[in-house]
């Protein structure tokens, strides 16, 4: 569990990261030997409740730092969903980071808890991943969001059956801010 001054250290590195390129100015990463730990990590964004962008790693390839830093600029300027974040957005972006604990495979669907559980589904005609929060947020019971992570991977609802698929749960430690809660630059 992270504390509240790292969780703020690590959503401020994240705004820093996306004023930087938006500004091209510099900005300084924060120093504190958990961050050094290797997890995989969403960076989503939000204007007026609606996403704006969200993309991370589903496992830990670099460290909680590096990983919140290549995220945001990923999220904010790379999700294909999205056109790249425009400088007048930012003052009304909020910045909501999802740090995952290991993938568990899931033995029996009824495992899976709606708001504590993320979902993963692989298979070899492709993979998806819904956050925790995403089931939550729409008010899906199990089966839709099982449903609906077979959906985001391009796979019909059947998959579930097929012997094929293997459906892994995860946890995430879930927090966020707003810009004007981060920003103390003026905006250019």
């Amino acid at each position: 569990m992270l504390s509240d001054i790292q969780k703020k250290s690590l959503l401020q590195l994240a705004y820093d990261v996306i004023y930087s390129r938006l500004y091209r100015s510099k900005y300084a990463s924060p120093q504190d030997p958990l961050f050094e730990q290797k997890r995989g990590i969403f960076v989503s964004l939000h204007i007026n409740k609606a996403l704006r962008g969200c993309i991370g790693y589903i496992v830990g390839y670099k460290s909680i730092l590096d990983s919140v830093k290549e995220m945001a600029i990923a999220a904010a300027f790379r999700d294909p969903r999205f056109p790249p974040l425009e400088a007048d957005e930012l003052p009304d972006l909020e910045i909501e980071l999802s740090i995952l604990s290991e993938l568990e495979l899931v033995q029996d669907l009824s495992e899976i808890v709606i708001g504590r559980d993320g979902l993963y589904i692989q298979h070899p005609l492709g993979s998806g991943l819904l956050l925790p929060q995403v089931a939550t947020e729409w008010g899906w019971d199990r089966q839709t969001f099982l449903n609906q992570v077979c959906q985001k991977a391009g796979l019909p609802k059947s998959a579930l059956q097929d012997e094929d698929s293997k459906i892994y749960r995860f946890e995430a430690e879930i927090f966020s801010a707003k810009a004007e809660e981060l920003s103390d630059k003026p905006e250019l």
